[in-house]
């Protein structure tokens, strides 16, 4: 009988009430890990949990710094320890630079950037404590390439990237790796929700189409999650700083 990969080990997953938080969440616990869901949308978190073997379900707004914290000092009561942080969280706002206001540009990377950050702060003291750790943070292939109308999120994702590194280094020597995952375009609701913006204002007659024709078919919330189970897993004990991109080869081509 081969050993879970991430057996008793505790994990923390942002925006886990839906898409790939919720894949991400479903992967740690049939790898054995106690996964604590998290989401701003309460119910999700509860109806996800719900369906887990040990999980927990915890509101959280990753924009707000004592909410985090929170989240932090919450599960290492209960479990005694944190080994595993995935920020997770995430918006997307559609709409060319040149007419995003400032609340909108701010709302994205509110959650984005300044979530992912939040996370890696309160996170990282606990794993100091705990002698170890792993983060994973999501970011996107928008974070090397440009992609119209979604430049508040790809700029956010860039920082991610960039904060991931930093995290990186700074923690290695306290045995904690970051790294980070950089999908491409994957059938959740966050990317179905804005198709028909893309289409009306890049004059794009189906979105689908294209997707299938850069990089052949979405992916799956699932294949990024296979990804974030080997990323927390010892399997990956000398991966730190990467930013592992999942996208069916879209990056790569010019056509």
């Amino acid at each position: 009988m081969s050993k879970l990969l991430l057996n008793d080990k505790v994990a923390i997953i942002t925006g886990a009430g839906r898409g790939l938080g919720e894949a991400v969440a479903r992967a740690y616990a049939a790898e054995g890990a106690k996964v604590i869901v998290s989401d701003i949308d309460g119910a999700a978190a509860d109806r996800v949990a719900a369906s887990l073997p040990g999980a927990t379900a915890a509101a959280c707004d990753v924009r707000v710094p004592a909410q985090v914290e929170a989240l932090v000092a919450a599960t290492v009561k209960q479990h005694g320890r944190l080994d595993i942080m995935v920020p997770n969280a995430g918006i997307a706002v559609v709409a060319p630079l040149a007419s995003t206001s400032y609340e909108q540009w701010r709302a994205v990377t509110s959650v984005n950037l300044d979530g992912v950050f939040l996370c890696i702060r309160y996170a990282a003291p606990a794993m100091v404590a705990a002698g170890s750790g792993t983060i994973i943070t999501m970011a996107s292939v928008t974070a090397k390439a440009a992609c119209a109308l979604i430049g508040s999120y790809a700029a956010a994702k860039a920082g991610v990237v960039s904060l991931t590194q930093t995290a990186a280094v700074e923690l290695r020597s306290h045995n904690i790796r970051v790294n980070a995952i950089l999908p491409g375009f994957v059938g959740t609701e966050l990317v179905s929700s804005h198709k028909h913006e893309f289409e009306q204002q890049l004059g794009i007659p189906d979105f689908d189409a294209v997707v299938a024709q850069r990089q052949g078919r979405y992916g799956t919330p699932e294949e990024v999650a296979n990804l974030a189970v080997f990323l927390a897993s010892g399997r990956s004990s000398f991966c730190n700083g990467g930013a592992y991109v999942l996208d069916g080869g879209v990056s790569s081509s010019l056509l």
